[in-house]
């Protein structure tokens, strides 16, 4: 079987996507995000500038619809998911490949996102943390938090490899904590996502997820903010607020892929960012960074169903 994973904001670049526009069912998937948007976000996808495509209320979209352009590729393949994920904004792509969201609901619910996250007015920042300890991070972080400058962990992304998130001046101090014993990596990014500096934006984001019907999912979805599998709407739409300010849970999700023994991950967007995390982890995954990959999955999609001995197999795109 086949698992999806959908990419975040991290993996943006003036350009993405260019490949699936070449496919029917792609550009129609980005034509209809142009629609929706009543603008030409694909315009800007395409030719930058840079500048104006990593402003969270584009950047946030862009994944999104990239991703929404892979996943129809799959589907054009008679590719079901058998489960989903998405690395933080990455995880309404997941909820629309599950059927909870539509792409009209999913679009809205990023745009305001987005816009809420932009409009945030105490900035930070967040930085990678490679080879330490996470319960070391986690300690070091709390030695130079306070309430007014806070510093968390806001995403695991696997063992070894945590980012911080908050306060700037926090970072800093968190920075020469660390004095040089692990890489840190600031991370180019408008604000500090997943941290208590999202809290103003809490009750707003609350309101807004209230306004949308959350479907009971065809397949699991594994929300960032639990790392395992939930198909009980109420309690998705529960993980879609929490994200807001929550931890990232990636290294969980990881495990719980790994321990439902999928035989490939498809990284369902134009980026290599969640693949490599996960090769690092020990697991084989696939990158749709790649266009050989929907060819590769169908094969494998067919290979599959010719050794199923029933014909109500679950296929996982």
């Amino acid at each position: 079987m086949f698992a999806l994973a959908f990419p975040g904001q991290g993996t943006l670049r003036v350009g993405m996507g260019a490949w699936m526009r070449r496919r029917d069912g792609a550009r129609a998937v980005l034509d209809r995000v142009d629609e929706v948007l009543q603008r030409p976000l694909s315009e800007l996808v395409a030719t930058g500038p840079a500048e104006a495509l990593v402003d969270t209320r584009n950047a946030q979209l862009a994944v999104t619809a990239c991703n929404l352009a892979a996943l129809e590729l799959l589907r054009d393949e008679g590719i079901r998911p058998a489960v989903v994920a998405g690395h933080s904004v990455g995880e309404f792509s997941a909820l629309c490949a599950a059927g909870v969201l539509s792409l009209e609901d999913t679009l809205a619910l990023v745009r305001r996102r987005s816009e809420l996250m932009a409009a945030v007015s105490r900035v930070g920042g967040m930085a990678s943390v490679m080879k330490l300890d996470r319960a070391e991070v986690e300690r070091l972080a709390a030695t130079v938090s306070d309430e007014r400058e806070p510093l968390v962990v806001g995403i695991e992304n696997g063992r070894g490899h945590t980012v911080v998130s908050g306060s700037a001046r926090a970072l800093d101090r968190f920075v020469a904590a660390v004095d040089g014993r692990a890489p840190v990596t600031r991370l180019a990014v408008s604000n500090a996502f997943h941290s208590p500096l999202m809290d103003e934006a809490q009750e707003q984001w609350r309101e807004e997820v209230g306004r949308y019907t959350f479907a009971a999912p065809t397949v699991p979805v594994i929300p960032n903010v639990r790392g395992t599998e939930v198909t009980d709407p109420a309690e998705l739409r529960e993980c879609v607020i929490e994200q807001l300010t929550g931890r990232v849970r990636w290294t969980g999700t990881l495990d719980t892929l790994a321990a439902r023994g999928d035989r490939t991950v498809v990284e369902a967007g134009d980026s290599k960012a969640l693949t490599k995390i996960a090769r690092a982890q020990g697991q084989t995954w696939v990158t749709m960074s790649d266009p050989a990959t929907v060819a590769r999955v169908r094969r494998l999609s067919e290979h599959s169903a010719g050794s199923s001995p029933g014909p109500d197999r679950e296929v996982a795109g």
